[in-house]
């Protein structure tokens, strides 16, 4: 209950009453992009300064490659899935959203985990990053293979939209500056990273919540398919990521991160390398389907549901 009443969580589902309510509310566009930016520098920088006091550990480098492994299965079991009842380039698309990962789905675990006091690592970032851009590419390459197009296959963009998207650079660059300065970098900024983040969260999360309830209307085209595979498919990813965080040795934060990492579905970064090169593929399905389903699901329920799980089971461990 203490994490279902977490502020974060509560302003999207605000946000989400009030598109569903028809009040008419609605945020100016560059202030949602202006927000996003600001905490995915936030969530980096941190991550990186928690890098430098902690230290590249084997416990990290576990959990790096625990998370790519996850990246690259995940997309081939959905595709697998999603063929049966989709063309090639919809199941592609959609295999790519969810075996990459959602940011914000990351960063309001990690604020529902200060808040509760729960200790988690800056190691988690990496993880996240290392994450975004193997399922992209292992959708892309399904697709190809299953449509014999692979010498077509315009590799140049799809890497650079895969490793060099805007949030992707940002996220890295920050963690980078965070690595360099350290304790000095921590001083100078800790008023800005982590003063003011939760309020911007709670605001950006408003955002969502209004957007995340528009996606609602537009998921005929997803049908009963569709709609159990954004409910089902992801609670599968986030049962396994708990499983491997419990086998690597995480503790309760750093597994609920991970947990969360596997059982999210990206809507920033795939649709963007997605649209370049898997233009067949329908971005009124695959984007509602994370947007309308997935994330609302994970930030009012799935947070809650695998700390609940992570706390029995490691504390019966």
């Amino acid at each position: 209950m203490n994490t279902l009443m977490s502020p974060p969580i509560l302003f999207f589902v605000l946000g989400m009453l009030a598109t569903l309510l028809r009040t008419g509310l609605r945020v100016p566009y560059p202030i949602p992009k202006l927000l996003s930016l600001y905490l995915l520098f936030a969530i980096g920088f941190r991550g990186g300064v928690e890098l430098e006091h902690g230290g590249i550990t084997r416990e990290v480098g576990l959990a790096i490659g625990a998370g790519v492994a996850m990246s690259v299965v995940v997309p081939l079991a959905a595709f697998w899935v999603l063929r049966r009842r989709l063309s090639v380039y919809d199941a592609g698309a959609v295999a790519a959203t969810y075996g990459s990962v959602s940011a914000v789905t990351f960063i309001t675990a990690q604020a529902v985990l200060d808040e509760l006091g729960i200790a988690h690592s800056g190691s988690m970032v990496a993880t996240m990053v290392f994450m975004e851009s193997p399922a992209i590419i292992t959708a892309v390459l399904l697709v190809r293979m299953s449509t014999n197009e692979g010498g077509r296959l315009p590799w140049g963009k799809l890497l650079h939209e895969s490793f060099l998207n805007g949030p992707v650079f940002l996220l890295l660059g920050s963690m980078a500056v965070g690595l360099l300065t350290g304790s000095r970098g921590d001083t100078l900024l800790r008023p800005f990273y982590q003063g003011i983040f939760t309020g911007i969260l709670c605001f950006f999360l408003l955002d969502l919540g209004l957007l995340a309830a528009q996606r609602l209307r537009t998921l005929a085209a997803a049908g009963a398919f569709g709609i159990g595979f954004a409910v089902v498919m992801p609670v599968l990813s986030g049962l396994v990521g708990m499983a491997l965080a419990r086998v690597i040795g995480l503790g309760t934060g750093d597994a609920l991160l991970f947990t969360v990492l596997c059982g999210s579905a990206s809507y920033i970064a795939v649709p963007a390398a997605i649209r370049l090169v898997v233009p067949q593929a329908n971005a009124g399905l695959y984007i509602p389907m994370a947007l309308g389903i997935t994330f609302p699901l994970n930030v009012t329920l799935g947070i809650p549901l695998y700390l609940f799980l992570i706390k029995a089971i490691w504390r019966a461990g």
